[in-house]
């Protein structure tokens, strides 16, 4: 089948959505319902539909070679497809020793800018840092994409001579990946942008300092000095919307500063209001953002600092196999009282919009903080679900609202199903690399354990048993099928959730609906032959 057919093949099966987007291993196709797509791709980037990597299960033979090449050659891609008037390069590296050649393409869709395809080119840098030492890994957004593999994917003849497009010691420079995220970190970007707007285009006025009471305003130069002018070895995370420095400020008080790129400081009035509520929640399961600055170039946001990082770290990443069974249930506790005090305790309903394992972050204590409330949205008292545009993270979100835009309170409990899989499992929900099982993704292998009655052997091997009864894991697996289920009125509320996790043992005879799968990066699953699975 030519790509162009299976494309129109594929496309078919979202005909009752308002956009889609198709991956092959040479091409991409995607349309949308609004014509912002077309004439600002940059507006888009809050959907952000994969900023996940796709991993090979299969690890390098010689792995300390194999990284320092990859890293070295997705660095030099990232600087140079920018650089290019098609923002498009395709390069190879080859081992210092032996006969084995890395293959990496990078490329950024074409009406986009220069700046914007370098933010974008850095994440995907750093989430396929995450893949390392698997020999292939490639990742996807809305505005870009870069793949590298062991195994050749374009001709010789189509390489990208990217010596000339790199700035003297650009291709020595190996990026380093600490602590959590950036995405962890932007808490309260609607927060930011609205305070850009009110600090830029409105004279202060008493009332402005009154509603964002407790919110500290601080001055450029002092953030400045306190990251020492933004120094490489401070900074913890990058990401679409900035980069986040460690910084000490207040009398020693240690924070994260995030720097806003250019470009986002324009929304619409609208969101104001709801800014200045968000600004107020105050929680010990939910990040809180300390001040702002906006008398420099770039608008700072400063922001509590946690020092373990971010879940997905301890789950997957460099710290896999550290969190024992209670630390587990703790952190899922932890997510679930957050949510409570958004939908419930809190004077307005809010709704999250992107409960995902790197959007928690870990104190000393492995106490979990929600943390980004840059999508954070209010759901009316006197409304069921509010109808708009999707902004989240695809394979994290309720399928109601990937494809109807049907959003309420229990998009945030699906998340949370689909999260505490991920802590219970060690797994990612959004990769369909489980070993052993084909290319089921974490939901659909979950369930299909539960319908043989086998759901314990979810549980993270690096665990120990003894740290757990197989009953209490066997009850935490459901109540996240649980808060799976479709439709939404099947889901419970978070209260709920948090009264059957302290519960006893057993749910009774607690009957759980089969969820719906959606695929996490194309909305569609493909086999590995490129026909659509059904």
């Amino acid at each position: 089948m030519s790509s162009s057919s299976f494309f129109m093949f594929a496309i078919r099966s979202c005909s009752s959505v308002n956009g889609a987007n198709v991956f092959l291993d040479n091409c991409f196709f995607r349309y949308e319902n609004y014509p912002e797509f077309y004439d600002n791709p940059q507006a888009n980037m809050d959907v952000r539909v994969a900023p996940t990597p796709i991993c090979s299960n299969q690890s390098a033979s010689q792995t300390t070679i194999f990284n320092q090449t990859v890293k070295q050659l997705l660095s030099d891609i990232r600087v140079a497809a920018p650089k290019t008037s098609n923002f498009y390069v395709a390069s190879t590296r080859r081992f210092p020793s032996g006969n084995t050649t890395i293959y990496a393409i990078a490329q950024c869709i074409g009406s986009t800018s220069q700046s914007f395809c370098k933010n974008c080119m850095n994440i995907a840098y750093d989430n396929l840092y995450g893949c390392l030492p698997r020999i292939e890994g490639r990742t996807i957004d809305l505005g870009c994409y870069m793949r590298y593999s062991e195994t050749q994917f374009f001709q010789d003849n189509q390489t990208t001579n990217i010596v000339p497009l790199l700035s003297e010691g650009s291709s020595k420079r190996v990026g380093t990946i600490v602590g959590a995220s950036v995405g962890v970190f932007t808490v309260l970007l609607i927060l930011a942008l609205s305070l850009w707007y009110i600090v830029r285009k409105k004279p202060k006025t008493n009332g402005d300092e009154h509603q964002f009471q407790g919110v500290k305003n601080y001055r450029y130069k002092d953030l400045q000095a306190a990251t020492h002018n933004f120094r490489e070895d401070y900074r913890i995370g990058r990401g679409g919307y900035g980069e986040v420095f460690k910084a000490i400020v207040d009398n020693e008080n240690v924070v994260a500063v995030k720097k806003l790129y250019d470009g986002y400081g324009k929304e619409k009035l609208e969101i104001i209001n709801e800014v200045k509520l968000i600004s107020n929640v105050r929680h010990r399961n939910l990040m809180q953002l300390l001040g702002w600055s906006s008398d420099g170039p770039e608008l700072l946001l400063v922001l509590e600092y946690m020092p373990q990082g971010s879940l997905d770290k301890f789950l997957w990443g460099e710290e896999r196999g550290t969190l024992n069974w209670k630390q587990r249930f703790d952190i899922m506790i932890g997510i679930a009282r957050g949510l409570v005090h958004l939908h419930e305790e809190f004077h307005v309903k809010i709704i999250h919009r992107d409960i995902k394992s790197n959007n928690i972050l870990l104190d000393d204590d492995f106490q979990p903080k929600i943390a980004d409330f840059g999508l954070a949205r209010f759901q009316p008292e006197d409304q069921t679900h509010v109808s708009t545009r999707f902004a989240g993270t695809l394979g994290y979100t309720a399928p109601e609202y990937a494809t109807l835009g049907q959003l309420s309170e229990k998009v945030d409990t699906y998340s949370f199903g689909i999260v505490a899989l991920e802590i219970i499992s060690g797994r990612r929900g959004t990769s369909v690399n489980l070993e052993g099982h084909g290319n089921n993704y974490l939901l659909e292998h979950a369930w299909e354990l539960y319908e043989k009655g086998m759901h314990v052997e979810l549980v993270d091997k690096t665990l120990d048993p003894n740290q757990y009864e197989e009953e209490d894991v066997m009850k935490m697996i459901e109540i996240a099928l649980i808060c799976t289920q479709s439709p939404a009125t099947l889901r419970p509320i978070m209260s709920e959730v948090v009264s059957m996790l302290f519960s006893g043992r057993s749910l009774g005879r607690k009957q759980i609906i089969r969820p719906t799968f959606i695929d996490p990066h194309r909305r569609i699953h493909v086999d590995t032959k490129g026909f659509q699975k059904i």
